[in-house]
């Protein structure tokens, strides 16, 4: 079974910071673009980082830029990690991790995404 796997999640006060992580398991995703999503109550789910299958090539929403640090490691079943360095009250959602086999060097559109991790709470206190 094609498993992602999210963890790290958890309650941090502004300014501190969380490590998300992504375990994948059943398949081999050292060629997918991973990426990391991100769903606040009453919203969409909105784009937050995205990273190439070689690691070379990263992308960021606005609102993280400078903050958050999207890493992957293709030897390790850990494949996606997320450094949220930082975070603010606004960033307080459910952290979801994704593969894509079709994006080239990384999508924003969750609909390009094949698999996707359960998701991992993350809440931020001011």
């Amino acid at each position: 079974q094609v498993q992602l796997v999210d963890s790290g999640g958890g309650l941090v006060q502004a300014g501190g910071s969380l490590r998300l992580s992504c375990a994948a398991s059943g398949r081999t995703f050292s060629t997918y673009v991973m990426g990391w999503f991100r769903q606040a109550p009453g919203k969409e789910r909105e784009f937050v980082a995205a990273i190439s299958w070689s690691g070379d090539t990263t992308h960021y929403a606005d609102s993280v830029k400078g903050r958050f640090t999207i890493s992957r490691d293709n030897a390790k079943k850990t494949v996606s990690t997320l450094q949220m360095n930082s975070l603010k009250p606004e960033d307080t959602a459910v952290y979801y991790c994704a593969a894509s086999n079709g994006a080239y060097y990384y999508s924003t559109r969750p609909e390009v995404y094949d698999y996707w991790g359960q998701g991992t709470q993350v809440t931020v206190s001011s």
